[in-house]
């Protein structure tokens, strides 16, 4: 477990970097928080610690936002809120993902917890508003290529 502390957005963003620049594909991470916690904040560090520009948007309206650039990992970045069983998850077409060869970053991950592949990095973020956030990373071997 890897456990730090934010006091902005921009601190979260520059761990998240820190993470993302370590991801391999085949990497799940299910994102528990509430509204305005930080999920999609922490989803843009994650992007450009890959490699991305600032490209990341929340999938709200969307349930799925697709990042695609030359040299970088693909990036499936799914929004859960709204779906809260396995059924309703097989009609979302979760599954034609390839994961194998991407990231897939979840928000709303524990309305479908249960149904998620393994392995799988679970990042809770807790806090909102002008908060500070603390952000907590589970995951067993996936937390070897990382420090704190």
């Amino acid at each position: 477990m890897l456990k730090f502390e934010s006091n902005s957005p921009s601190e979260t963003h520059a761990i998240a970097k820190k993470i993302g620049a370590a991801l391999r594909p085949g990497t799940c991470i299910a994102y528990f928080g509430g509204m305005g916690a930080g999920k999609t904040t922490f989803t843009r560090g994650l992007a450009e610690g890959i490699g991305f520009p600032d490209v990341v948007s929340s999938p709200t309206f969307a349930l799925v936002n697709e990042y695609h650039e030359m040299g970088c990992i693909s990036v499936y970045h799914f929004d859960m809120y709204r779906v809260t069983s396995a059924e309703a998850l097989e009609t979302t077409g979760f599954w034609d993902y390839p994961l194998k060869d991407s990231v897939f970053v979840i928000e709303w991950a524990e309305n479908i917890i249960d149904e998620l592949p393994q392995p799988m990095l679970k990042i809770s973020i807790s806090g909102n508003g002008d908060m500070p956030r603390t952000i907590v990373i589970e995951g067993d071997e996936l937390l070897d290529h990382f420090g704190s």
